[in-house]
């Protein structure tokens, strides 16, 4: 059965952090979304996700981490992404097939509607994936590539959060503000950069075919 007519499901959070000052104006401008310039000119953001559970077809994806990122060379929506992702290597040949075909955008989902903007896969390998969550913040670390880790932005409510709905395809119902911690960094495929005190969202996710 072909990738896009597999019946799929995912349900578990996601964290990101961009080099854009919080808060980027792909979320909250007044354009439409994703049609506004990064304040850096371009976007250099990363994403990781954690499966809680999930299964494509018969394959479980319980427990597996996910880690991307892209590169914009001016507004999201006008594409000529360069992308490049990363596999957790728990997973055996079927759920590594399973994720690369979820989120390359192959099976359709919210991937799938973001595909289209891609310009370049610059890898997609299988990697070690910690993935961390304690209260307010949230962590990734992907081999030596990837250490990136967010904290919920400061609020009226010292110990809340300021969440925003409607804003991001990833996590429509809503998103947390959130800003880069220290030594949020990624250097792999010629790319390098420091997003520490930069935008940051995370949320819950639950995404199917």
């Amino acid at each position: 059965m072909a990738a896009t007519e597999t019946a799929w499901q995912l349900r578990g959070e996601y964290l990101e952090n961009c080099n854009c000052d919080v808060v980027c104006p792909c979320l909250f401008s007044t354009k439409a979304p994703m049609t506004s310039t990064p304040t850096q000119g371009a976007c250099e953001v990363g994403f990781g996700f954690h499966i809680d559970d999930g299964s494509f077809g018969d394959v479980s994806l319980d427990g597996l981490n996910v880690a991307l990122v892209a590169r914009t060379p001016g507004a999201m929506a006008e594409g000529n992404w360069q992308v490049a992702l990363y596999v957790d290597d728990q997973a055996d040949d079927g759920q590594s097939e399973a994720l690369q075909a979820i989120f390359t955008g192959a099976a359709g989902g919210v991937m799938g509607s973001l595909a289209p903007l891609i310009g370049e896969v610059l890898g997609v390998r299988s990697a070690s994936i910690r993935w961390r969550k304690e209260g307010r913040e949230r962590a990734i670390d992907v081999d030596d590539v990837m250490h990136m880790a967010v904290h919920a932005a400061p609020s009226i409510n010292p110990d809340g959060e300021i969440w925003a709905t409607n804003a991001h395809p990833f996590a429509p119902e809503a998103v947390a503000m959130a800003v880069g911690a220290p030594n949020s960094t990624y250097t792999d495929h010629d790319l390098r950069w420091d997003n520490s005190g930069k935008n940051a969202h995370y949320a819950p996710i639950n995404w199917s075919s």
